[in-house]
């Protein structure tokens, strides 16, 4: 019986992970479908291209709540299994990555994939569900590395590579297995950006150090063109 519930419980985080908070707000913001906008993508990255900062700032805290839920719910039904404590903010997240509301199918009605976000922000929360202090750490850390770096993949990355430092630091062996495996579904799902990387076609963020330096270079080098020219 225990172990139905377990089941239970994780498949109640993957479906609370699949709800696409970022297609709801963009679409009653703005009509959009964020689908078609940029990355396709559901995450609040993309929300934030679609409708703008607060549209983007909304999903990313409600795709927060969506990690940590499941580990609220598994703690409060079996509060001394550590593992099932994982299970349930990996499973968010691939709800998150692959919505069982978003399937998506060809012209015949046939099965293609399903569609969904990158994983960043339900990883947090389900650093924060484990840990509620780790989201002071992690979070501000994912904006030093947005805002200098300026690659939303590389930040998405991050978050689970810093909620593994944590739990290492606390010496919270299984929680720094959530970490592990939580890196790995990310960088699975950014596997076209991470080509992108290496290409050195990723889309910078022009707000960010690096978005700024890049456009003052391409000022300067469009500057000294024309006057080569003249």
């Amino acid at each position: 019986m225990q172990i139905l519930l377990a089941i239970g419980i994780v498949t109640l985080a993957y479906v609370i992970g699949s709800i696409p908070f970022g297609l709801l707000i963009v679409k009653l913001m703005t009509g959009k479908d964020i689908r078609k906008v940029e990355s396709g993508r559901t995450g609040g990255t993309n929300a934030m291209r679609a409708a703008g900062f607060w549209a983007g700032l909304m999903t990313a805290l409600m795709d927060i709540l969506k990690g940590a839920v499941g580990v609220w719910i598994a703690r409060a039904v079996f509060p001394d299994n550590a593992l099932l404590h994982v299970l349930t903010p990996l499973a968010a997240i691939l709800g998150h990555n692959y919505s069982i509301f978003l399937i998506e199918r060809d012209e015949q009605g046939r099965f293609v994939r399903l569609r969904g976000g990158a994983g960043g922000a339900p990883s947090v929360g389900g650093a924060m569900g484990l840990w509620a202090a780790s989201v002071l750490i992690i979070v501000p850390l994912g904006a030093v590395v947005f805002f200098t770096l300026g690659y939303a993949s590389i930040t998405t990355m991050s978050v689970a590579l810093f909620a593994i430092i944590v739990f290492a630091i606390r010496g919270q062996w299984v929680y720094v297995l959530y970490g592990v495996l939580a890196e790995l579904l990310l960088i699975w799902a950014l596997r076209p950006n991470i080509r992108k990387l290496f290409a050195g076609t990723e889309r910078v963020v022009g707000i960010s150090l690096h978005g700024r330096l890049r456009a003052k270079k391409e000022k300067e080098s469009a500057a000294e063109a024309v006057s080569e020219m003249d």
